[in-house]
């Protein structure tokens, strides 16, 4: 029997205390689950952060993710974004570095144009925010990585998602 595997997202509310985090990950990894993000922060009450927990796995596994998130005593609120239209965006910074003159303009050009935010820079390399979509930050770095061979650095911050109040965003 072949299982079928797709992308989930979900949100929890949890308690803002201090082992929450090891305790609700350590939830997945005693099972083995295996997280592609788990990103996490405190909401506008500050006795409780929210996280954003993307996997891919089947239907049956999700199902009991569901179930060991909502028997957990820290876990306040989950929300399944399955079928829910959804806002997700995940925060990336790129750095070029060894970049001559016209390499920091051509990365300003494509800040501009693709509504990146350039962050910070020196004589020698230049520091991008791009906060967008998973799948456009894929191109992002596809982009970078292809105009700046062997000269960049990635740091991805996981996505942060949010019920869509009328254009969802994935």
């Amino acid at each position: 029997m072949e299982l079928h595997m797709e992308k989930r997202c979900i949100s929890a509310y949890v308690e803002n205390q201090i082992g929450v985090l090891a305790k609700i990950s350590g939830l997945f990894a005693g099972k083995n689950y295996n997280l592609d993000t788990l990103t996490v922060g405190e909401t506008e009450d500050h006795t409780m952060s929210r996280m954003t927990i993307e996997l891919t796995c089947d239907d049956l596994t999700y199902e009991q993710i569901i179930k060991q998130l909502n028997r957990s005593v820290e876990v306040i609120k989950v929300i399944d974004f399955t079928d829910m239209r959804i806002t997700k965006k995940e925060l990336l910074f790129i750095k070029v570095n060894s970049c001559k003159e016209a390499d920091k303009q051509e990365i300003f050009r494509i800040a501009q144009t693709f509504d990146l935010l350039v962050v910070d820079y020196n004589r020698k390399s230049v520091l991008v925010q791009c906060v967008k979509t998973v799948s456009k930050n894929n191109d992002m770095i596809a982009l970078f990585k292809d105009m700046f061979v062997n000269r960049i650095e990635v740091v991805r911050g996981g996505s942060v998602a949010i019920e869509a109040l009328s254009t969802p965003d994935r």
